[in-house]
C-alpha cells in the first residue's frame, strides 16, 4: 500500500514539474526571439560629411583638397564629351568641383543658360530632384578668387556669382560657364573666378551653343549633363 502510494506521489510531483518547465519554455522564447530581432537590426547610415554652410566650407574644402588631389573631369553630354583640366592654383574652386562631381551632384543638371559666341552655362535646373541635392549638400558660397591671372579666354570655365545678395560677388558652387566666344570673352577678367579650362571637345561647347533657345537664353530643348566623372 505505502508503496503504491509512493508511486502515484512521484507522478504527481514529476507531472508538476513538467507542466512548469513546458510554461517556462513558453514564457522564455518570445524573449530569444526579440533578442535575435534586435541583433538583425541595421543602424543607419551617418552622414559621412558634414552640412556645408558659410560657416564651415572653407575649412572643409581645404582639408578635402589636400586629401582629394584629382584635377582631370570628364563631362557627358548628348552631344559628345567634354574634358576638362582644374588649376591648382584655384584650390578652393578645384575641391568644391572635384566634391560635387564625387556626390553625383552634376548627373542630371542642364546646360541652363546658352549665348552663341559668348558662352555656355551649366550646373542648374527646374528638376526638383536637383534642388532637393543642394538642399541636402548644404547652402553656401565661395569667395571669388580672380587675382591668379587667368583670363576669360575661349574654353577656360568660370564660376558665377550667386544671385542672392552678394555684393562681393561670391561664387555659386553647383554651377559654372564655359568661354565659347572666339577671342575670349576678357571683360568678364576681375569679376569671376576661373578654375579650370577645356582640355578636349570645344567642338561639343560649340554645339552647345548653336542650340536654339528662348528669351531667357534657356535652350528650347533641355540639354542634359548625363555623367560627371574623375578621369585623373
Amino acid at each position: 500500500m505505502r508503496f503504491i502510494l509512493f508511486l502515484c506521489l512521484s507522478c504527481l510531483f514529476l507531472n508538476c514539474e513538467d507542466k512548469q518547465s513546458k510554461q517556462k519554455n513558453k514564457t522564455e522564447e518570445p524573449k530569444t526571439e526579440t533578442v535575435a530581432k534586435k541583433s538583425n537590426q541595421v543602424e543607419p547610415e551617418k552622414r559621412k560629411y558634414p552640412k556645408l554652410t558659410d560657416k564651415n566650407a572653407m575649412e572643409f574644402f581645404l582639408k578635402y583638397g589636400e586629401e582629394n588631389k584629382e584635377n582631370k573631369v570628364r563631362i557627358s553630354t548628348d552631344f559628345g564629351d567634354i574634358d576638362i583640366l582644374l588649376f591648382e592654383e584655384t584650390k578652393y574652386h578645384r575641391a568644391n568641383f572635384i566634391f560635387l562631381t564625387k556626390q553625383k551632384y552634376f548627373n542630371n543638371t542642364q546646360f541652363y543658360r546658352v549665348i552663341d559666341n559668348f558662352m555656355v552655362q551649366a550646373g542648374g535646373s527646374d528638376d526638383i530632384e536637383i534642388g532637393h541635392k543642394r538642399a541636402d549638400i548644404g547652402r553656401y558660397l565661395l569667395p571669388a578668387d580672380t587675382k591668379r591671372g587667368f583670363k576669360h579666354d575661349r574654353g577656360v570655365i568660370s564660376m558665377p556669382s550667386s544671385d542672392i545678395d552678394n555684393p562681393h560677388k561670391l561664387a555659386s558652387p553647383y554651377e559654372f560657364f564655359i568661354v565659347q566666344q572666339h577671342g575670349g570673352s576678357h571683360f568678364l577678367d576681375g569679376d569671376f573666378s576661373i578654375f579650370g579650362r577645356v582640355t578636349k571637345g570645344m567642338e561639343v561647347i560649340d554645339k552647345i551653343a548653336a542650340v536654339d533657345t528662348d528669351d531667357a537664353d534657356w535652350p528650347l530643348k533641355n540639354i542634359y549633363i548625363r555623367n560627371v566623372e574623375i578621369i585623373e
